[in-house]
């Protein structure tokens, strides 16, 4: 009993910690030590959730098949695998992301709480503890091919995961000897992501930051790029739907508890609730817009949790299955809800995209529509900026762009509805604007 009261303790401590109010900035400091202890504890609970639903062997089994699996979209892990593997992979994958952060002395502010969770939410659907090295060495490689910090480039290695396809199918999914495999798939990892940085760099403008998932957009090109090649040389990648159904009660319940968790620790560090959202709610959310250091800890963590709340909602009210492609999507709107996303720039987006579903051949509960509507939140910052029926139209033309720019990179960017939202910014934005400057 002594034992248990001592854990207790601990994980108060490392949870409630002392709250500091800053008076200039309006809102309460929390230490980078807490946060870090914060995300590693969500990281920890995921790897605990993986055994209530598998017992250790059938995980280590299931774990075997996913590392070897081509994980090209849409690969579901729960199906590949089973539950708790898919839960074990993302819990172990998110807790090395933020002890690399931390070796690396990076601040855990809202972009770096969204690449971690967004690795975590994608490693439920398509990123491995073997698929996603390569693209990281590519870009500590370039980090040090140019004498800089690895820190500074953290955000582009960890969203270029998306890329993590690319390296397993090579490896696994042409039926090539192992020994000719694995080393093409790394070195072609390695490539990418060696090439991620500048090419992240140039291609926000193309967008003008309107679309938040840049590194998606990016990824996307590299990705058609080595598709194209591929191609020339006869490989092509078979169309892929995997996933898992029949389980939205239990893991209906891990998530409500998890963002009712989030809520409560937000609730926690937050000095005044109700202005801090507003103040994260009168943002366009066009990159970059930091919630955690602009807003406060806190203030992101409630808004993160009702991004969740609402992202659930969404699925069950249309009737669709929560697996790991819809849990990775409801993870990334959560993740975001720290660098971009809000109630007031989402819901448009996510309007638009059930309003299409209603006029056009997809049904609003398929996998494929559901994706469209969790991701396609990436152009939040038009509505964010323009209005929401600007948001509602993003939503709708982005259902159909979506779905047709995947032969492109024949589903090695993981990021697809990334790549989609760039070009669907790119221009809508540039009407918009048009519009505007006509009325004036």
């Amino acid at each position: 009993m002594s034992k248990k009261r001592e854990w207790l303790k601990s994980m108060q401590q490392v949870i409630f910690t002392e709250r500091e109010v800053d008076e200039k900035k309006g809102f309460i400091v929390v230490q980078e030590k807490t946060k870090y202890n914060l995300m590693l504890l969500m990281g920890a609970s995921l790897v605990g959730t993986a055994f209530l639903f598998n017992r250790p062997q059938e995980i280590i089994s299931g774990l075997q098949s996913i590392l070897v699996s081509p994980s090209i979209l849409v690969s579901d892990y729960m199906a590949i695998g089973n539950i708790g593997a898919a839960f074990f992979n993302a819990g172990i994958l998110m807790i090395l992301c933020i002890l690399i952060a931390r070796k690396n002395q990076v601040n855990m502010n809202g972009p770096l709480m969204a690449a971690i969770i967004v690795v975590t939410g994608f490693a439920l659907f398509g990123k491995n503890l073997y698929n996603v090295w390569a693209i990281m060495l590519g870009v500590w490689l370039y980090a040090k091919y140019h004498q800089e910090h690895f820190g500074k480039y953290i955000l582009i290695a960890y969203f270029g995961t998306a890329l993590g396809p690319l390296i397993s199918q090579i490896s696994f999914g042409f039926g090539w000897p192992l020994y000719l495999s694995v080393p093409a798939g790394t070195a072609a990892g390695i490539v990418a992501g060696f090439f991620l940085p500048p090419l992240a760099t140039h291609f926000v403008s193309f967008h003008q930051g309107y679309n938040l998932y840049n590194i998606g957009f990016t990824a996307g090109v590299v990705g058609m790029v080595f598709m194209s090649i591929m191609r020339g040389f006869g490989l092509n990648n078979p169309a892929t739907l995997v996933v898992a159904e029949g389980y939205n009660a239990p893991l209906g319940n891990f998530l409500f508890l998890l963002f009712t968790a989030m809520l409560i620790v937000g609730l926690y560090y937050s000095r005044r609730v109700l202005p801090g959202l507003f103040r994260i709610t009168r943002q366009s959310g066009r990159l970059v817009s930091d919630f955690v250091t602009t807003d406060g800890f806190g203030a992101a963590l409630i808004n993160m949790a009702m991004l969740g709340y609402v992202s659930i909602y969404y699925v069950l009210f249309v009737g669709g299955e929560l697996n790991g492609p819809i849990i990775g999507g409801i993870f990334t709107v959560v993740g975001f809800g720290a660098f971009g996303k809000h109630l007031r720039n989402v819901l448009p987006v996510l309007a638009g995209v059930y309003i299409a579903t209603l006029f056009k051949i997809w049904d609003p509960n398929s996998t494929g529509a559901l994706l469209a509507a969790l991701f396609g939140t990436t152009l939040a910052p038009i509505s964010g900026a323009y209005g929401w029926k600007y948001g509602v139209i993003a939503g709708i033309v982005h259902m159909s762009v979506v779905m047709n720019v995947g032969y492109l990179h024949g589903g090695m960017n993981l990021y697809n509805n990334g790549f989609s939202g760039g070009f669907v910014a790119a221009v809508m934005v540039l009407a918009i604007d048009a519009l505007q400057k006509a009325r004036s």
